[in-house]
């Protein structure tokens, strides 16, 4: 099987000198800590990690993170900055999308990556198997836009999402209590991009 491309090998030394970026992880990660309780006691998986960034903003307020992502690259950036974190942290680095993990977690947290998902109903589906009952999600991404939000092949799969369709989309997955809200916009000099965050639980 030949291994799936690494989109990031080449950005995730310099990923987080881009200040705009770490702006909008700060505005989502953020949001999520205004809308979830977390405790000391918790383990949650953040889907998409690459090098962290949400991942540091939410280890403060929970016992363990399992930061999944399938970039190599970004993933040896994380790696150099365990020793730092706030909590404990493992890396797996894998394809979610098209592999499980046998763990269960009390929350699922992710930024700017379900894009790069093609199949968003089954990642839903997957989501909700991994949590414990009344463990929850909190899911950030792109509005729906005209593709130019991407100026490079990152493998997106879709040009951000309609919000009530998504939201739709974890309904069906089994989610309740669900609320969608804007939490960020990303200026570019081509335009202005909205990022929300769905929030929910098992």
């Amino acid at each position: 099987m030949t291994p799936k491309k690494d989109y990031f090998e080449h950005k995730a030394q310099r990923y987080e000198e881009e200040v705009k970026r770490v702006d909008n992880v700060q505005n989502i990660a953020d949001a999520i800590l205004q809308n979830i309780s977390y405790s000391k006691t918790m383990e949650l998986m953040d889907f998409g990690s690459g090098t962290g960034l949400l991942t540091s903003k939410v280890a403060p307020f929970v016992k363990k993170i399992t930061a999944v992502d399938m970039s190599k690259a970004m993933n040896e950036v994380l790696s150099a900055k365990l020793k730092s974190f706030p909590c404990e942290l493992d890396i797996i680095e894998l394809d979610l999308a098209n592999n499980e993990i046998n763990q269960k977690f009390h929350g699922i947290v992710s930024s700017m990556t379900i894009h790069h998902v093609e199949d968003i109903l089954a990642l839903f589906k997957k989501f909700y198997a991994m949590l414990v009952e009344g463990g929850t999600i909190a899911l950030a991404d792109l509005d729906k836009e005209d593709g130019s939000f991407h100026q490079e092949d990152t493998g997106v799969f879709h040009f951000g999402f309609d919000r009530d369709e998504f939201l739709q989309t974890a309904k069906e997955a089994g989610f309740k209590n669900l609320n969608i809200q804007l939490v960020s916009v990303v200026s570019k000099p081509y335009g202005d991009y909205p990022i929300f965050l769905l929030t929910g639980e098992k």
